[in-house]
């Protein structure tokens, strides 16, 4: 009797344990299937640019393919979507913005909440805007700049790429810092934007440096200030807003990777580790710094850093686009 009941409690603390060493070996094997990261654009651009540059060594890490998907449409949240609905296993994961992250939870009525469902892995990538305009702008520096935008809002017009995007935003900060409106005018692309405002078409953009430093360079068109708090390495002769006379209108585009929610912490470890060699890495640092981004910082590169971020994000815009009655297109 004693010895069958010892045989039953051995079996039962085993059977016990298998759900506890299942998990265990599950995460040690993981990735055993390829990776999917959902960039939430069509091919081409800026992101998808940098997720195939982080994919390419993500492979080397893992040990395993990553592939990318790409789902665009509704700014992003169709893509974002599909992943927040994933199995939480590490295997589907999301490339995304500000945009995807931040703003889309303030301007469309989605189907999962930006923060809730999601697990940050790792931040990527960022990048300032360039505060310029065309050249026949009577202003100097930001200080004059400011003035002639009080006394001349009302025929002033100002350029962007998309409802809700950086650009955007960061055009409504400044006319709040202002303290005076005008018109936005949208564009599909920042590419046709900056066309209008060499062509004296409107006067003004917050436009990304990669697109619009040469620009600058060439004389075609005026920058004044960089939307960060420290200068470009790139532009060292371009003062800061803080420098300008526009202290902490920061402004900028980052990118981060996330899973869905419930993923598990060792596999969230693995895939950070898998991107902060990436990012150590001298080529793909320069790959990224030649689509017009700054990998993030190696203290910045990790889970809690991307959540914070995110969360700073949201405090800090929500209440501008609400303000501003900023709906998605």
């Amino acid at each position: 009797m004693k010895l069958a009941r010892r045989q039953f409690l051995h079996l039962s603390a085993g059977a016990a344990a298998l759900p506890v060493v299942s998990r265990i070996a599950k995460a040690q094997a993981y990735p055993s299937r390829p990776v999917t990261i959902v960039v939430p654009y069509p091919p081409g651009g800026l992101i998808d640019a940098i997720a195939r540059i982080l994919a390419e060594s993500m492979r080397v890490s893992l040990a395993q393919t990553v592939v990318i998907e790409n789902i665009g449409g509704a700014n992003g949240s169709i893509g974002v979507g599909r992943v927040a609905r994933a199995s939480p296993d590490g295997y589907t994961l999301s490339i995304g913005t500000g945009d995807q992250f931040v703003v889309n939870g303030a301007i469309y009525p989605l189907q999962y909440d930006v923060v809730k469902d999601f697990t940050p892995v790792a931040l990527l990538a960022s990048s300032s805007a360039l505060i310029v305009t065309r050249t026949a702008v009577p202003a100097s520096d930001l200080k004059e700049l400011i003035a002639w935008l009080k006394a001349n809002h009302g025929q002033v017009a100002q350029g962007h790429n998309g409802t809700g995007g950086a650009q955007h935003l960061c055009g409504i900060q400044l006319q709040n810092a202002v303290g005076a409106k005008w018109p936005f005018v949208p564009y599909r692309g920042a590419a046709q934007a900056l066309q209008d405002v060499m062509a004296g078409q409107i006067d003004l953009m917050c436009a990304a440096p990669a697109a619009s430093l040469a620009l600058v360079r060439s004389g075609r068109l005026r920058a004044y200030a960089v939307t960060a708090k420290v200068r470009l390495a790139t532009a060292p002769d371009i003062p800061t807003v803080d420098e300008a006379g526009l202290p902490g209108l920061y402004s900028s585009v980052w990118s981060g990777l996330f899973a869905p929610k419930g993923t598990p912490e060792d596999v969230i470890a693995k895939l950070n580790s898998a991107i902060v060699s990436a990012l150590a890495d001298p080529s793909v640092r320069q790959r990224i710094a030649d689509v017009g981004m700054e990998r993030a910082a190696p203290n910045q590169q990790t889970p809690e850093a991307l959540g914070a971020l995110q969360k700073a994000e949201i405090e800090k815009w929500w209440p501008i686009i609400k303000a501003a009655n900023i709906k998605g297109e």
